[in-house]
């Protein structure tokens, strides 16, 4: 069994919520449908990757497994990849609830998941990177590139910073949630931006080019969050 070093940043400090709860995880995606149309976004995320119905794929920090359940009645199989037991737990009894047998739940971070199956044809990992500092997401992206197989894609979906108008950019964002959500995702809007590890566009491209991806798009929004459909070189 593989010993982390002792300086290894500990990916369990972004595990913030209780999530030991069931009726806790299923509001998870409640409170963000309230400001996002996330099964449109997984469809088109989807549709963009244009998988073959042989391909398997990884979805990176899962949570509920909206998109792994999705990908996986389209694609063969589908590792479904999470630091939470219980957000794990919550996709078990969602995809036997839908009758798929092909999601695959396997607990583990960027910095400490070890793929033991075929090399993935595509990985996708929405609104989590930004868990991690600079110097660590480039060694979670080098780790990502090499479960793909040469050709495969990644789509990564977080929030990232433009340069221009930052403070207008955010404090509109804060505004527009708040706004359709609620107060508490106001606030939570307000704890991202304080309290984690966001980024830059132009670090997130370097750090994506560094570890061997083709950038094949990028699609921001609003100056605060951005789609990268990217090709393994």
């Amino acid at each position: 069994m593989k010993t982390n070093p002792t300086w290894l940043w500990d990916e369990t400090v972004a595990i913030n919520r209780d999530f030991g709860d069931r009726a806790v995880v299923a509001a998870y995606d409640e409170r963000h449908r309230k400001f996002r149309d996330i099964d449109g976004e997984n469809a088109a995320i989807l549709a963009r990757l244009d998988l073959r119905p042989d391909a398997a794929v990884g979805d990176f920090g899962c949570g509920t497994g909206a998109f792994a359940r999705l990908a996986a009645r389209r694609c063969a199989t589908v590792y479904a990849i999470d630091l939470s037991a219980a957000m794990l737990d919550f996709v078990q009894w969602k995809a036997k609830e839908d009758g798929l047998d092909n999601v695959v739940c396997r607990q583990g971070g960027f910095l400490t998941y070890e793929h033991d199956g075929p090399p993935l044809d595509a990985i996708h990992s929405s609104l989590a990177l930004h868990h991690l500092p600079d110097f660590w997401k480039q060694r979670a992206l080098d780790r990502l590139a090499g479960w793909l197989k040469p050709g495969g894609k990644f789509h990564l979906m977080d929030v990232v910073f433009g340069t221009e108008n930052v403070e207008a950019n955010v404090e509109a964002w804060i505004a527009h949630t708040a706004a359709q959500g609620g107060a508490e995702v106001g606030d939570s809007i307000r704890a991202h931006v304080g309290k984690e590890f966001s980024t830059y566009d132009w670090i997130l491209a370097g750090l994506l080019e560094r570890a061997g991806f083709r950038i094949d798009s990028a699609d921001a929004k609003g100056g605060v969050l951005a789609n990268y459909y990217c090709t393994k070189a």
